[in-house]
């Protein structure tokens, strides 16, 4: 196949896998949160029965990190987990379609958000990290639509859905910058100018972007991102996660100020606190964390780990 045609069927298929991701949207975006949280539970059941790779990540990490639990408390987490992963996903077309009122609906309180606006006040610009766990892309939209907020974010793989991403991210007047130089530079300007930036801190950064450092003690690719941010513009930081309240009631976002060294002089010690603040929330509602994701398969020299 030609270079040419190679591209315009990537081209195509990036159009068909945009409208798919439309069409879902408006169908499951309309369900009521019981509906959506129902259909969700269900396709977890289902993940759990079928003992797939999904299921194998979610129970490896689960040994990995919590090893304290026994076996059958790990196994009741995993099975819940997965249930939380599919009410996450149906989750999100619901999230991505709502109305602002919508939203606000949903969202049972608020916890500890006046510190964040009394930051911004004082013009000192504050960084929300928000781990995967929970619902967090209404926390990322309740949050957006409250204060001048940047939301930092990988593109994803296929181009076309980075701007169905984007769409649905910064319609309450977020601003979207990419996790690449120019998106750091953007995101240095709004703290500077006593905004707020929101990063998902739990995600792993490209190679030769991160450091090795433990994470519910295993090694972990941890982004430095979020220590240059701190440095650079001395701004506040924040915990920030959207807990899912059960029997379908909406959800309480939860914000605690960070008060481990994230802002360290040695990126490995500020990597590993970064760790520590996530691991800190993860033990408020470990279900709801995103144990799906094989974390420790990537490490800083560009290799998966062979154990």
């Amino acid at each position: 196949m030609s270079k040419k045609r190679d591209t315009a069927w990537y081209r195509w298929r990036g159009r068909l896998r945009l409208a798919a991701a439309r069409a879902a949207l408006a169908i499951f975006g309309r369900l009521p949160l019981p509906a959506a949280q129902r259909l969700g539970s269900w396709l977890g059941k289902l993940a759990w029965m079928a003992r797939g790779s999904m299921r194998q990540t979610v129970e490896g990490n689960l040994a990995l990190c919590l090893p304290e639990t026994g076996q059958a408390q790990r196994e009741t987490i995993a099975r819940q987990t997965l249930i939380e992963t599919g009410k996450g996903l149906i989750e999100t077309a619901s999230a991505w379609h709502a109305s602002r009122s919508d939203i606000e609906a949903m969202v049972r309180g608020m916890n500890g958000f006046e510190a964040i606006e009394q930051a911004l006040a004082a013009g000192r610009g504050a960084i929300l990290l928000a781990p995967h766990i929970g619902n967090w892309e209404l926390g990322g939209l309740a949050t957006g639509a409250r204060v001048p907020t940047t939301i930092m974010y990988r593109p994803p793989r296929e181009p076309a859905m980075e701007r169905l991403l984007i769409e649905a991210r910064a319609r309450f007047g977020a601003s979207m910058a990419p996790a690449n130089l120019g998106g750091v530079r953007k995101a240095l300007r709004a703290l500077k100018r006593g905004e707020l930036v929101a990063v998902l801190p739990d995600q792993a950064p490209r190679y030769g972007e991160g450091v090795m450092a433990p994470f519910f003690g295993q090694s972990a690719l941890t982004m430095t991102l979020i220590r240059t941010l701190a440095q650079r513009t001395g701004a506040a930081a924040f915990t920030g996660w959207a807990e899912r309240l059960p029997d379908a009631r909406g959800f309480a976002i939860h914000y605690a100020p960070v008060t481990e060294p994230i802002d360290h002089e040695d990126p490995v010690e500020a990597a590993a606190a970064l760790n520590r603040e996530v691991e800190r929330v993860v033990r408020e509602k470990p279900s709801q964390y995103q144990w799906t994701y094989r974390r420790f398969q990537r490490q800083a020299s560009g290799r998966g780990r062979r154990d």
